[in-house]
Order: structure tokens, then C-alpha cells, then sequence
């Protein structure tokens, strides 16, 4: 039976139990009271017969899925559902025994609220752990291959005769694979450096209009329609690049005497930049905007200018919400794919010219993975290095982000 099917099965016998739990718990408060007081609205004690319920039965039911998952048993399906349902049934008749007048059962409810919250939370943390601990155990195995320093330094990314060495036949005079990453790093952020001074200024500069200037009207028309921009596919914004952004480059570049390749760096990052710009403007928008009127107020009474408002007052107020805007808006083009694939191509070129073509981290992660080498050959696992560096990376940049907020962060009433 598919895992679909078992948790419909489930949850379709597990809801009408709900449903008879809490009508079932609410009315034997109200009945064990009489004409008493109740310590809790009859609605809790429902809900507490509900907890008494699912606990037990989703207990039984992840316990059964667990062991399946680890291989050390595999009940039929219709016994585990059975098991489940029949715990659930079992919780919820203990569950009606404990209720009377004085159960504190809101406070059990809250309190069983707050532990489902906390678990919430947790889910976000443990799957990144997940995510490092996936990737960082699949990089060390890259880097008993390959040196680390060597990854680091090396100045050529040429991954391509690494399976003949699996093969035994990396010594019948075939070059050496290497796997230096400089160049698709450099790539990396040569790419988003342009895309960030395209995004950076048009959207700092887009949230002061916004949030200063514009009348409400205006500002309720333009800023959805910048948002727009957030939501179009990539894959689109990849045409754009290739189709016409990188001919309009070669032209402009000719036009001056500089010669320019069709898949250069400079299109994607000036593309990417267009799409990030709703990171910078709409969180530096709704910072700027959150700011207290009383400062502003406070500096026109002491003669200031509305743009020197807006450079002595408003923008300082508001730097560690731009800065944490830029650095979201940094991930976000580092981890961008296909408008590089589709406009600057896959050469791992190191170059300093921005004309030229290049390569990003995350297109030679993609390029890695999608081939039909084995899962264990160097140039599979080396997707696993590149993909820790850049975690590592974007990590620091976070930290950055925290230390000056932290810096420059203020406190107003």
C-alpha cells in the first residue's frame, strides 16, 4: 500500500475520533459539574480529551514508521493502522475517566500547545543540522581524495578525466584531473557583485521613494508591482539574460572597441540584479517605514531638509535592517543556477573581466549531479565540497550581517 494511501486511511479513521472526543469530553464536564463551577471553559476540556487521543495514537504510529524506517520490524499495514487507532481509542477513554469539575485542563491544553510550538521550532533546526551533517559527511569523503589546500588554491576546475581513475586507466597518458575551485568562486562572485550593485542602489533607492515621497496611492501601486518582480520563474529571467540582455552587451561592448562573448558574466549579473530587487526594497521599504515619526518630526523642527532627514536620521535608523536586506539579497544571487547556465555558460574561466564567459559554485554543483557518474567517483563528491564551501560562505556572511545589526541596532519607544 503506498505511504499516500496509509496516512488517508489513518487520518480519515483518526478525525471522526476528534470529532467524538471533544463533543464527547465537553459534555461529561458539563455533566460531572451539575450546577458547579468548572475550573476551565467546557471547550477545554474538549480539547484535553483530543490531546488524550492523538497522542498516543500518532506515538504508535511514528514508533511503527520509525521501526520500518530503521528495518528492525515491518507490521502489516492494517495492524499498524489498527494499533493506532485502537491506542488512540485507548488514550481517549483514560482520557474521559480523569475529567471533573476541578481538572486543570486549560492549563494541560496550553501547556500542550506550548510543547507543540517548541516542537515547531525544533523542526527548522534539526533539518538544517540534517542538511549540514548530509553535506559535510559526503565532503570529507571529497577531501580523502582530494587535498583540501588543493581544493582551495587550484587555479583549474577539469573534473572531467576523474573517472578513469576508477577505472584503472589513469595512467595510460590521460591529464590529471584537478579540482581547483578559484574560478568557479571568483565566478561566483564576480556574478554576484554585479547583480548586487544593480540591486543594491535601484532598491535602497526604490524604499525611499516609497516610504517618503510616493502618497499612499502611488505606493499601493508600486510596490506590488516591484514585488512582481520576485515571483517571476528564473527560467524566464534566463531568456531575458541570454536572448536579449547578453546581444545588447556585445553590441554596447563593440560599440566602444571591447570584444565581448555572447556568454558573458556581465548580462546574468545585470539580470539577477533585476530580479533581487524586491529583496532590498520591500524589507528596506518596510524598515524605513517603521521608523518612529517622532524622529522625523524632531529633525524638520530642527531645520533639516527631507533628504538630509532621510541621510543624517532616517537611513542610520534603519542600517541593520539594510544590511541584513543586502545580505539576504547576497545569498540569494550566490545561490542562483539558471540564469548563469543559460546566459555565462559552464566554462570555469578565471578572469577578471566581467565580458568575458564564467561559471558559478552552484551550476558545477548541478553539472556534477546530473551526469552518469557513479555516486562515489571524485567528480559526483566534488559537488559535496563546493556545496560546503558555499555554506561556509554564505555562514560567514550571516554572521556579518548579525555582528553589525547587533552594532548599530537601537531601541525606540
Amino acid at each position: 500500500m503506498a505511504t499516500g494511501q496509509v496516512a488517508f486511511y489513518f487520518f480519515a479513521g483518526l478525525l471522526p475520533l476528534v470529532l467524538v472526543a471533544f463533543f464527547t469530553g465537553r459534555r461529561r464536564a458539563l455533566a460531572t459539574a451539575g450546577d458547579g463551577h468548572l475550573h476551565s471553559r467546557p471547550g477545554y476540556y474538549g480539547w484535553y480529551a483530543v490531546v488524550w487521543l492523538a497522542v498516543p495514537g500518532l506515538a504508535v504510529a511514528f514508533g511503527t514508521a520509525l521501526l520500518h524506517l530503521m528495518g528492525l520490524a515491518s507490521l502489516p499495514v492494517p495492524m499498524a493502522l489498527t494499533a493506532s487507532l485502537a491506542a488512540a481509542a485507548g488514550g481517549l477513554w483514560l482520557g474521559l475517566r480523569t475529567v471533573h469539575p476541578d481538572l486543570r485542563a486549560r492549563n494541560i491544553v496550553e501547556s500542550t500547545v506550548r510543547w507543540l510550538l517548541l516542537a515547531a521550532a525544533l523542526v527548522s533546526i534539526l533539518t538544517t543540522l540534517g542538511i549540514v551533517l548530509s553535506i559535510l559527511f559526503e565532503a570529507v569523503r571529497f577531501f580523502q581524495i582530494v587535498p583540501l589546500w588543493q581544493f582551495l588554491s587550484g587555479t583549474t576546475w577539469s573534473p572531467d578525466t576523474a573517472f578513469l581513475g576508477g577505472a584503472g586507466r589513469s595512467g595510460e597518458n590521460v591529464a590529471q584531473a584537478e579540482f581547483g575551485s578559484v574560478p568557479l568562486f571568483a565566478g561566483t562572485f564576480m556574478i554576484t557583485a554585479i547583480a548586487m550593485l544593480v540591486a543594491l542602489p535601484v532598491g535602497l533607492l526604490s524604499a525611499i521613494y516609497m516610504s517618503e515621497y510616493a502618497s499612499s496611492k502611488v505606493r499601493g501601486a508600486a510596490k506590488p508591482t516591484l514585488e512582481v518582480l520576485a515571483g517571476i520563474p528564473t527560467v524566464v529571467y534566463g531568456f531575458f539574460a541570454a536572448i536579449t540582455v547578453s546581444p545588447w552587451v556585445v553590441t554596447i561592448a563593440e560599440g566602444i572597441g571591447l570584444e565581448a562573448s555572447y556568454s558573458n558574466a556581465l548580462a546574468p549579473g545585470l539580470v539577477m540584479g533585476i530580479m533581487i530587487i524586491p529583496f532590498v526594497s520591500s524589507l528596506s521599504d518596510d524598515v524605513i517605514s517603521a521608523i518612529p515619526h517622532s524622529m522625523r518630526e524632531g529633525s524638520f523642527a530642527l531645520g533639516a531638509t527631507p533628504s538630509e532627514t532621510i541621510k543624517k536620521v532616517l537611513v542610520p535608523a534603519a542600517l541593520p535592517g539594510i544590511v541584513s536586506a543586502f545580505i539576504l539579497a547576497v545569498s540569494r544571487a550566490m545561490g542562483e543556477t539558471m540564469i548563469v547556465v543559460m546566459a555565462a555558460g559552464l566554462r570555469p574561466n578565471l578572469t577578471a573581466n566581467p565580458l568575458e564567459d564564467m561559471t558559478t559554485v552552484t551550476v558545477r554543483i548541478v553539472d556534477a549531479l546530473t551526469g552518469d557518474q557513479e555516486f562515489d567517483s571524485p567528480e559526483t563528491l566534488s559537488a559535496f565540497g563546493l556545496g560546503l564551501m558555499l555554506f561556509l560562505v554564505t555562514l560567514v556572511l550571516n554572521i556579518i550581517s548579525l555582528t553589525v545589526v547587533r552594532r548599530f541596532h537601537q531601541q525606540y519607544e
